[in-house]
């Protein structure tokens, strides 16, 4: 009887919270409208639903000089470029996490030297992707090169700490039956540590890519290479149809890639 009245008051009590759930839904609607009618360029004296339309006119209508050059100012170079950042960031990357990924790992060395080792990947991991390009613009000056710094100093971050948990995950009974062959730990790692992390490894430097590619986009803005700096450059100057062709190039670019390392993840998931 008890559960009874409790089931019927709680049916009872269903509607109010629907009524809570869609007043707040309305008060956060109401706020968010209220904000951007707020929204107003410094520069032009225009809202920012004039610069938006500005934008998605330039999508709609890139400059197609700028589409079909295949010199160092048009897209495509461009997008190369950016491409080469996020490739070789990636690459470098993953070289320099091998060592910090197996020195993490407790089932392979003692603990304090994982501890170590992880304290310093976190500490890597802390800092954003922009302070790195900022950091490394300082020593080597604005260009590609500053960029792939930052893009392999951001990749060991990630990779090492993704590295460790697929290292730590390991059969250990083909590392027992090696250790009881005589083996000493290059061949550990060799014959049965590799074998087993190479689809785990490459699905993860596919998946790291990925956020290369936008990430090398957005670094162009601090002047480290890449399609970031002419896209800022004609959005400051209000060149929509030339902020249309980037974005569109960007767009095909980034899809492109996200189709190619979808496919190749799964076929490393299936074997």
């Amino acid at each position: 009887m008890d559960t009874h009245l409790t089931y019927a008051e709680t049916l009872s009590r269903e509607p109010r919270k629907w009524l809570m759930t869609m007043a707040i839904v309305l008060i956060c609607l109401f706020l968010l409208a209220w904000s951007a009618s707020a929204m107003q360029s410094n520069s032009t004296g225009g809202s920012g639903l004039s610069v938006a339309k500005g934008i998605v006119s330039g999508i709609l209508h890139p400059t197609p000089s700028l589409l079909l050059t295949l010199g160092d100012d048009g897209v495509p170079y461009l997008l190369f470029e950016t491409m080469a950042i996020a490739f070789l960031g990636t690459l470098v990357g993953a070289v320099l996490s091998l060592p910090f990924a197996f020195l993490g790992a407790s089932n392979i060395v003692p603990k304090p030297v994982s501890i170590i080792i992880r304290l310093a990947v976190m500490a890597i991991r802390t800092i954003p992707a922009f302070v790195y390009g900022l950091m490394f613009i300082m020593v080597t000056g604005p260009g590609a090169f500053a960029g792939l710094l930052t893009m392999s100093t951001c990749s060991i971050g990630m990779l090492s700490k993704m590295f460790i948990e697929s290292i730590e995950e390991l059969d250990r009974g083909i590392i027992e039956s090696l250790d009881a062959a005589g083996c000493n730990t290059f061949d550990k790692i060799r014959y049965g540590i590799l074998p087993q992390l190479m689809p785990s490894f490459s699905s993860t430097l596919i998946y790291r890519f990925d956020m290369n590619l936008r990430d090398a986009s957005v670094l162009g803005l601090v002047g480290a290479g890449g399609i970031g700096a002419p896209l800022m450059f004609a959005m400051n100057s209000y060149r929509w149809n030339d902020v249309g062709a980037i974005l569109l190039g960007l767009i095909i670019l980034v899809l492109l890639v996200e189709w190619v390392s979808s496919k190749l993840r799964t076929k490393l998931m299936r074997g």
